[in-house]
């Protein structure tokens, strides 16, 4: 038998001056809307899907550049060719509604260059290599993006890292830019430059409680040990007339160093710290996986991917399918790597163009 309740201030509703009493055993399943009351009589507006922008594009590809060695040193492949791509590099992507394609930096150059066409915007990583066949190509690629930007065509770089120390050298014609810093496996907080512009800035939608976080929380994951004073980046001539800093870090010896940078003219992006981490490797640590640095990767992930789809490049889909990272199983290196999860290792050429 059914014993009925009176939940006057909880659960009472008056509508359209019927008064509607919850059972004190029924289910949550037995609620119905309005609609299925027969209370609803209001006019009901009809579903409508928005058209698709035609200036955007809505299957963004971003290829990303692999890095020399297996990721762990040799462990896990020590073939003297192999190169490798962190798959927490290709989940940032993914997670802004991006796939991926591999542009593995030692294959026929012909063949990376075409692969490059078929992107719509670059990654290049962090890592170690700062010469000889891997620094030829990211030069090469990095002049490509300013060929195209310039061309017309929007087409975004981001350089995590290794990424934005390599473009910083290429940029100052200067290898020897950078000096020791002591910033590896720390958290670290975010400090924005004195009144500075985030308009189209990877910070620019970040949401104003989130924003004032990165400036008094660890929520950034610091893993390098090279760094560029905010002092001798303004001094350098090709860099202040490139980039605008929007934050500086510190290391743990509180010596300052730049820590993200915006293009003033192209769609290029530099972080001295890591996005990727947060949300996609458990290795290290010193990584934050609070719910607010979680929020963080995902932010960056959707401006990375954000403008991506301002890129108007639309190769043939059966292109994109032939060379897309799906085509390679990962590799779990969690037991053996140097803090990374997985890695795509990349030994021999695959393509279809």
């Amino acid at each position: 038998m059914w014993s009925f309740v009176w939940l006057v201030p909880l659960v009472l509703s008056v509508f359209k001056g019927i008064i509607i009493m919850a059972k004190a055993t029924e289910s949550p399943a037995a609620i119905f809307l309005p609609s299925q009351t027969g209370l609803d009589d209001s006019p009901r507006s009809p579903v409508v899907c928005s058209a698709s922008d035609p200036n955007l594009n809505y299957r963004p590809v971003i290829g990303i550049l692999s890095h020399p060695g297996d990721g762990a040193s040799g462990r896990l492949n020590n073939a003297t060719n192999a190169s490798n791509v962190v798959a927490s590099y290709v989940k940032l992507a993914e997670a802004g509604g991006a796939r991926v394609i591999p542009l593995i930096y030692n294959e026929p150059e012909e063949l990376l260059f075409q692969k490059l066409e078929l992107v719509n915007g670059v990654l290049l990583t962090g890592g170690w290599a700062k010469e000889g066949l891997y620094f030829e190509i990211v030069k090469k690629i990095f002049n490509k993006v300013l060929e195209r930007n310039d061309a017309g065509e929007h087409f975004p770089l981001y350089a995590i890292c290794l990424g934005f120390e390599l473009l910083t050298m290429i940029i100052s014609q200067n290898r020897d830019i950078f000096e020791k810093v002591d910033a590896r496996n720390c958290a670290s907080s975010l400090q924005f430059i004195e009144n500075v512009n985030i308009k189209g800035t990877v910070f620019e939608r970040f949401p104003p409680e989130l924003f004032n976080k990165l400036s008094t929380d660890c929520l950034v994951m610091q893993n390098h040990q090279y760094g560029i004073s905010p002092e001798s980046f303004e001094r350098t001539i090709a860099l202040s007339n490139f980039f605008n800093i929007v934050t500086t870090c510190t290391d743990n010896h509180n010596k300052a160093y730049v820590s993200t940078v915006k293009s003033k003219q192209y769609p290029v992006t530099g972080f001295q710290w890591h996005p990727e981490k947060n949300a996609f490797e458990w290795g290290l640590s010193s990584i934050p996986h609070s719910e607010d640095a979680i929020q963080v990767t995902q932010l960056v992930a959707n401006y990375l991917v954000s403008e991506a789809r301002k890129s108007q490049n639309r190769p043939s889909s059966e292109k994109v399918l032939s060379n897309l990272i799906y085509n390679y199983a990962p590799t779990y290196c969690g037991y053996e790597g140097r803090g990374y999860d997985e890695v795509y290792i990349f030994t021999q050429q695959r393509s279809l163009l």
